[in-house]
């Protein structure tokens, strides 16, 4: 075992007095050593109630035949640090969070991971780490978030308070109706209760074959997902004894899968920068026209907030990722998982509850996945749009520039009702470089569509998006602004013509114009001047290539 280095031998004495001096048992010294990378913290709602589950996981690691070790792991709640300079923080986290888990697996020489996340960043920073370390590995997502109740009505963050926000400005709804609503949007722990990133990244990690059947979808305070935490334990001391590793998983026909799962469940846009991030340190090349090309060939079957109604509890009842996996069989590629199974295996014995919810691939929602790659004049290494949240008559979009060189920017003038029906708004230099940080565009986007600007007014950015966006909403412009992409030279007034379904992003304007401008562009200073987002702005890749750090 690799703990060896650490408790074999005569010249081990002092590291064995050491591990003795943390508690450990003479009895255990042969035993597995489980590490488990929690990332508990009171800071977040989708990781409040990690203590139960911590719980869980150690009973199923001592009850394989191991020894659990836990140690913890930071995370950020985007929805907390979302409209502020915190934001700035969140994709940048998830190199720490891999970097973290390298360091303490590597250095204490552990024999197996147990990764307990939930939320954003956390997730593919755990798969990524399980990636670069390969040694056996088991992901348990903690959960998502039951939907809240006013006045008999479901309701979820996204759609009732950050669109709320905007519906008040409008005068559509009182102050105190959205004292209402934040009260009680988000009633316990758990991730946010529709497909927005966290609960994405979950779907796509089953959908890998990284955490056990039925993981994504197992609610947050239910007794399922505190039995998937303890075999998950379990099983992870059976992955060490018979020397399965996450290299041996996360294939490119596992990549491939996960990217159908995503297209046709019409995740988050994030995931187009998290699954090449975390195949990259898996050896395995996702280029960004992979997922265009599956979402061309993958219908998408689930209608989940935002871009529909139901919720991921919804989806937990009607059968889960292993009913949706069921659905897609014959598009599916074979290949081993986690808990034993292959996932065609998996596939065969999912069921589907209910055909409006999980829709037959004969009966789709949108014929096509739920995102779409953009290439063009203004973006020609690529931007991505979540297509299966855009109106149909909003696929076609054509009018003026609105430029605004960062989120706070834009920000003002959408709620001084500046921005006019017609208009596509640009909010530029806030990519991996120029942000820092990538931040996440949703209280824009969320406040346009509260004040009833969903299909009339577009958005391009070389920012991103939350899983929470809905309507013509365009992100990831690479080049981004900060590296001279095209999206530095657009002027307020320019006419820019998006086309979905053609997968065109063009910047109407002269090319010897758009020469000049080039010819006179300067670089600005970066916003941060200090710490780890100017050491980060130094490393980090562009956006179509999932902004790792290099």
């Amino acid at each position: 075992m690799r703990s060896d280095n650490i408790t074999k031998g005569l010249e081990r004495a002092p590291h064995r007095a050491l591990l003795y001096g943390a508690g450990f048992p003479r009895s255990a010294m042969n035993l597995p050593k489980v590490g488990i990378a929690t990332s508990f913290t009171d800071l977040i709602p989708g990781h409040v109630g990690m203590r139960e589950l911590e719980r869980a996981i150690e009973k199923g690691i001592h009850s394989g035949g191991g020894y659990a070790l836990l140690f913890g792991i930071p995370g950020i709640c985007d929805g907390i640090a979302m409209g502020h300079s915190g934001m700035r923080y969140s994709l940048p986290s998830r190199e720490l969070i891999a970097d973290m888990v390298e360091s303490i697996a590597c250095a204490h020489s552990l024999d197996g991971l147990v990764l307990l996340t939930n939320c954003d960043k956390i997730t593919p920073g755990m798969l990524m780490a399980a990636a670069r370390v390969d040694i056996p590995a088991i992901i348990v997502t903690a959960g998502p978030m039951l939907s809240g109740r006013h006045r008999m009505r479901k309701l979820s963050l996204v759609r009732d308070t950050f669109e709320a926000v905007g519906k008040c400005q409008q005068g559509l709804i009182s102050e105190e109706e959205v004292a209402a609503l934040e009260i009680e949007a988000c009633p316990g722990a758990g991730s946010c209760q529709g497909l927005y990133t966290a609960n994405t990244m979950a779907c796509v990690t089953e959908a890998l074959g990284m955490s056990l059947p039925g993981a994504a979808t197992a609610l947050a305070v239910s007794a399922k997902k505190k039995r998937i935490a303890y075999e998950s334990g379990r099983r992870v001391v059976t992955l060490i004894k018979e020397g399965i590793t996450p290299s041996q998983i996360m294939t490119l026909n596992a990549f491939e899968n996960a990217i159908r799962i995503d297209m046709a469940l019409g995740g988050s846009t994030n995931t187009v920068l998290h699954i090449p991030a975390i195949a990259s340190d898996a050896e395995v090349d996702t280029p960004l026209e992979l997922f265009d090309k599956l979402s061309k060939d993958t219908p998408h079957i689930t209608s989940l907030r935002p871009g529909g109604d139901y919720f991921m509890e919804d989806l937990e009842y009607a059968g889960g990722i292993p009913a949706v996996l069921n659905c897609l069989r014959s598009k599916l590629k074979d290949n081993p998982t986690v808990c034993g199974c292959s996932i065609a295996e998996i596939a065969d014995r999912g069921e589907i509850f209910d055909e409006e919810i999980i829709r037959p691939l004969e009966n789709p929602y949108h014929a096509e996945g739920g995102i779409a790659v953009l290439k063009g004049n203004l973006a020609p290494e690529g931007a991505i749009v979540k297509q299966s949240a855009v109106n149909e008559k909003a696929m076609h979009f054509k009018g003026p520039a609105k430029v605004f060189d960062s989120e706070e920017q834009a920000m003002k003038a959408i709620m001084s009702k500046e921005i006019k029906e017609g208009s596509v708004v640009i909010i530029r230099y806030e990519g991996p470089k120029g942000g820092p940080g990538m931040r996440e565009m949703l209280a824009p986007t969320s406040a346009l569509v509260g004040m009833g600007l969903t299909d009339t007014v577009a958005l391009i950015t070389d920012g991103r998006f939350s899983g929470g966006t809905r309507g013509p909403c365009i992100g990831h412009a690479s080049p981004e602004a900060m590296e001279g992409g095209p999206i530095a030279l657009v002027q307020d007034g320019d006419t820019i013509v998006i086309d979905i379904p053609g997968r065109k992003i063009q910047l109407d304007v002269d090319e010897k114009i758009l020469s000049e401008r080039k010819s006179k562009w300067v670089q600005p200073e970066g916003r941060v001047k200090k710490g780890y987002l100017k050491r980060y702005a130094k490393m980090v890749t562009s956006a179509n290539t999932g902004a790792i750090c290099k």
